[in-house]
C-alpha cells in the first residue's frame, strides 16, 4: 500500500531534511534511542549535550567543506571535556563527617610542618652548645625553613588550583620526610643548613599551602573556625617535638632523637594523605601569580602588614629559650618548658579567635588588636628579669601571637571571591611573608649579638615592627569598608 499524503507529511515532520536524521525534538520525552530518559540522567548529567554533538556532527558530514569527520570527533571529544571539567560541585558542604575529617587532616599536615618549625628553640639550643657556630648564624636554619615554607607556596597553591593537589602533596611529605632523616646524620652546620633549613623547608611548603587551600574550600560559614582547627597543628607539633627531644635527647643522642621524630612526621603525614582530597574542579587557565590581585588595596595593604608582623613575632619563638638561659639563667630542660607553654597556650587562641570571627566579627577585625597587643607585649619584655615574670609574660604573648598566626590564612580565605583562586591568592600571600620570615629572627639576633647580648634592641625593634603592621592591617580594613566601625569583615 503506498503512502498517503498526510502520512507523508508526517513522517517528514520527524525528521531533519537536509540531513534525514532524527532531531531531539523528535524523540519522544521520556524515551531516548529506546531508553527512559530517567534513567540516562540517572548514569550520566551530560547525556544531553553528548546526544546533541552527535546530531551536530551528523549535520556537518552532510555539508561538503564544511569538517571532516576526525575534526567532528575532537569537537565532540573537547566539548565533553571541557564539560566534565566545569562540573559545579555545589556550595561547602560547611560541617559533616567528611568535610571535618578534612580540617582535621589539616592539622595534622601542620602539625608535621610549622609544629616542626616551631620548635626550632629547643634545636637551637642544642646547636648552640655543640657547634662552633654564633646563635645568630644558627638561627639561619631556622628562619630558611621558614621561608622556604612559605616562598613555595605560590607554586604549590597555583598547582592545587590546576588540579595537581595529590602528587604536590605527595611529593612535599617525602622531601619533608627526607630532611628530617637527613637531618639525623649531620654533623655539621653546612649540613644542618641543607637538611633541616632547606630540605624540610622545601618539602613543607609543598603540602602547607595546598592542605590549607583545600581546607578553605569544605568551609563557607565556619572556614575561620575550620582553618583556625587546621592551623592550631602548629600548637600540637610545637609541644609533641620539643618534649620528645627533651626526653630522649639524653637517652638515645641526637641521632636517634631526630629519626623517631620523623617516623611520628611520617605517621601523621600517612593519616592527612589518606583523607585529604581537592573539591573543585581543577583552573587550568591563568598565570602562576594573579598580578590583579595587588590592584585590590585591601590585599595589597594586608600583605605588607603581614610581612611586618612575622617580620618580628618570629623573634619571640626562635628567642625566648635564649633569653630565659642568657638573661635570667634557667637551665636548658627548663628553657625547653618555657618554649612548650608558649606554644602550648596558642590552642586557645587559634581556635577561640577563629569560632569568634565566624559567629561575631569576622577575621580581620580581630587580627588587629592581636598584631597590636603582641608589639606593646613584646616591649613589656625588656622589663622581665625573673622567672616569675618570665612564665606570665609567656602565657600572654603566646596567646596574642597565635591569635596573628592562626587568623592570617583566615583573612586571606576570607578576602578571596573566587574559591578556585584560593591556592593562588594563598601562596602569593605566603610567598611575601616568606621574606619577613627569613631576615626576622637573623636580624634579632644580630641585634643582641652588636649590644654585647643585651636584648633590648632586639626587643625595641620587633615591637615596632609588630605595631607597624597593625596600622597596615587597619588600613588594609579602611580600604575595604571605609570608617564604619561596626562592619563583619
Amino acid at each position: 500500500m503506498t503512502d498517503t499524503p498526510d502520512h507523508k507529511l508526517s513522517y517528514d515532520k520527524d525528521l531533519e531534511p537536509a540531513s534525514g536524521v532524527a532531531t531531539p525534538g523528535s524523540r519522544s520525552p521520556d524515551n531516548v534511542h529506546g531508553t527512559d530518559r530517567n534513567s540516562i540522567d540517572r548514569e550520566d548529567p551530560n547525556q544531553d549535550q553528548i546526544d546533541l554533538e552527535k546530531v551536530e556532527t551528523a549535520r556537518d558530514q552532510d555539508r561538503p567543506g564544511k569538517t571532516t569527520p576526525a575534526s567532528a570527533v575532537n569537537r565532540i571529544l573537547s566539548k565533553v571535556k571541557s564539560t566534565a571539567s566545569t562540573v559545579d560541585p555545589g556550595p561547602p558542604p560547611n560541617g559533616g563527617w567528611h568535610a571535618w575529617t578534612i580540617a582535621l587532616s589539616g592539622h595534622a599536615t601542620i602539625c608535621a610542618t610549622w609544629g616542626f618549625v616551631n620548635s626550632f628553640g629547643a634545636f637551637q639550643s642544642y646547636y648552640t652548645s655543640t657547634l662552633d657556630v654564633p646563635a645568630s648564624q644558627i638561627s639561619w636554619i631556622g628562619t630558611c625553613q621558614t621561608f622556604f615554607l612559605f616562598v613555595i607556596g605560590a607554586f604549590s597553591g597555583r598547582a592545587t588550583d590546576y588540579g595537581l593537589f595529590r602528587q604536590t602533596y605527595i611529593i612535599g611529605v617525602c622531601m619533608n620526610l627526607l630532611g628530617i632523616f637527613m637531618t639525623s646524620i649531620c654533623k655539621e652546620f653546612w649540613q644542618f643548613f641543607l637538611a633541616q633549613g632547606v630540605l624540610t623547608g622545601l618539602g613543607g611548603g609543598l603540602v602547607f599551602t595546598p592542605a590549607m587551600s583545600v581546607v578553605a574550600t569544605y568551609f563557607s560559614t565556619r572556614r575561620s573556625l575550620a582553618i583556625g582547627i587546621a592551623a592550631s597543628g602548629s600548637c600540637t607539633g610545637g609541644l609533641i617535638y620539643p618534649v620528645m627531644v627533651r626526653q630522649l635527647l639524653p637517652q638515645i643522642g641526637f641521632g636517634w632523637t631526630v629519626r623517631v621524630l620523623g617516623f611520628f612526621s611520617m605517621a601523621i603525614s600517612i593519616f592527612a594523605a589518606t583523607f585529604l582530597k581537592s573539591r573543585l574542579p581543577p583552573r587550568r587557565s591563568g598565570a602562576l601569580v594573579d598580578w590583579s590581585a595587588f590592584k585590590d588595596m585591601t590585599y595589597l595593604f594586608y600583605c605588607i602588614g603581614c610581612f611586618l608582623n612575622f617580620w618580628g613575632i618570629y623573634f619571640v619563638f626562635f628567642y625566648i629559650s635564649a633569653y630565659s638561659r642568657d638573661i635570667i639563667g634557667l637551665s636548658y630542660t627548663q628553657s625547653l618548658n618555657l618554649l612548650m607553654v608558649l606554644n602550648g597556650v596558642g590552642y586557645i587562641s587559634r581556635v577561640a579567635l577563629p569560632l569568634l570571627s565566624d559567629l561575631v566579627t569576622g577575621p580581620m577585625n580581630l587580627i588587629i588588636p592581636s598584631a597590636f597587643c603582641t608589639g606593646i607585649l613584646i616591649y613589656a619584655w625588656s622589663g622581665v628579669h625573673s622567672q616569675t615574670g618570665l612564665y606570665p609574660f609567656t602565657v600572654i604573648v603566646g596567646l596574642s601571637a597565635a591569635g596573628v598566626q592562626g587568623l592570617f590564612p583566615a583573612v586571606l580565605s576570607s578576602l578571596t571571591t573566587d574559591l578556585k583562586k584560593t591556592g593562588t591568592r594563598l601562596g602569593m600571600a605566603f610567598s611575601c611573608v616568606s621574606f619577613a620570615c627569613l631576615t626576622g629572627p637573623p636580624l634579632g639576633g644580630a641585634l643582641v649579638s652588636e649590644d654585647n647580648g643585651n636584648y633590648l634592641k632586639a626587643q625595641m625593634w620587633a615591637g615596632t615592627v609588630l605595631i607597624c603592621g597593625s596600622l597596615t592591617l587597619a588600613a588594609a580594613r579602611i580600604a575595604k569598608t571605609g570608617w564604619v566601625l561596626r562592619v563583619r569583615i
